[in-house]
């Protein structure tokens, strides 16, 4: 009889302390704990970060452990995020995971951060659908720090086909905020007033960039200009537009992301394409998935909201590929701030 697989995931990349338990893939019990402190800065804060990891990485895999029904003994390995991210908030999840694994006397397991969203659409949850997709696929990994086209063609084995080459998609929204001064985070923000205004109202200037890479500076700086330009005839123009600013500019973020996206898929033939990162809870970006489903025949796999943002079940489960591999990192592997996929 095969002995159960018992994982406990920690992420603590950037500003959310999470942990989770899966058991032979199935995901048991999660426990998330926020840090509300860095909206007054309009942006997270290094050094107030790993403060509150040091506050919350001990009641967070606590809450996990008793969530999932299960006792310590029972965990086979620990996984923790080791990159990219934040060194500061990187650290103290590598410390804790390295000091419990040699109190319990198991073996740890580092976690390439990306590779974890892309790898939570294996996750299996009591009630849910759980449909996972076949190797290879390609997924689109948008978020605050990374805009990617990769190719996934085994769980250890994937390939960037394109990239952002300046910002990242997400970066770029929440600038949209800022310039609006409207918020942090600006993502859910401009979503919601974007929900609400005409997605054709304004034209911004798109990017041109050969092959599959991406680039977002020159949009960004494209919405400056004309919030600055419209702002001299009328300084309540934004407040007067801002539903219309907001779901012209996510319209173009969005066609900018799927038309290198659609080049991707013509290019390599691959019908089955994931999405993941902090852009994926986005509405418009889900709507276009939903539509090449519908017109282009496109297998789609569009991840809960649970999944978007980081999280620590996707740590795990990336933890329990690498386990049954025998794939064990030693106790003098450093965090890396930045990593590739």
């Amino acid at each position: 009889m095969n002995q159960d697989i018992v994982i406990l995931g920690i992420e603590s990349s950037c500003d959310d302390t999470s942990a989770a338990i899966i058991k032979n893939g199935w995901l048991l019990g999660q426990a998330t704990a926020s840090q509300e402190v860095h909206r007054i800065y309009g942006g997270v804060v290094p050094e107030l970060a790993s403060r509150a990891h040091e506050q919350n990485i001990v009641p967070t895999v606590d809450a996990a452990i008793k969530r999932a029904g299960i006792q310590k003994e029972e965990i086979s390995a620990i996984g923790f995020t080791r990159g990219p991210g934040l060194m500061g908030s990187l650290l103290v999840g590598v410390s804790f995971a390295k000091g419990l694994s040699v109190s319990l006397g198991i073996p740890l397991i580092d976690v390439n951060h990306l590779q974890g969203h892309i790898l939570a659409h294996f996750i299996d949850e009591e009630g849910k659908d759980n449909r996972h997709p076949e190797f290879p696929f390609l997924c689109l990994l948008v978020s605050g720090g990374n805009s990617q086209i990769v190719k996934v063609n085994s769980y250890n084995q994937m390939e960037i086909l394109g990239q952002t080459i300046d910002d990242a998609a997400g970066e770029t929204i929440d600038k949209c905020s800022k310039f609006m001064g409207l918020g942090y985070p600006g993502g859910p923000i401009i979503d919601k007033l974007a929900r609400k205004g005409n997605p054709n109202a304004f034209t911004f200037n798109k990017p041109v960039i050969r092959g599959l890479d991406y680039s977002f500076s020159g949009l960004k700086t494209s919405l400056l200009y004309f919030l600055r330009d419209r702002m001299k005839e009328n300084p309540d123009f934004i407040e007067q537009n801002k539903e219309d600013i907001a779901a012209s500019f996510e319209r173009t973020v969005v066609e900018v992301l799927m038309h290198k996206l659609t080049l991707a898929v013509k290019q390599t033939g691959i019908k089955r394409v994931a999405l993941a990162g902090g852009v994926s809870a986005n509405t418009k970006l889900r709507e276009a998935y939903l539509e090449k489903k519908e017109k282009a025949g496109w297998d789609v796999y569009i991840p809960p909201f649970s999944y978007t943002t980081d999280n620590a079940a996707m740590i795990a489960m990336n933890a329990y590929f690498k386990y049954q591999d025998g794939d064990f990192c030693s106790l003098d592997q450093p965090a890396f701030s930045r990593v590739t996929i």
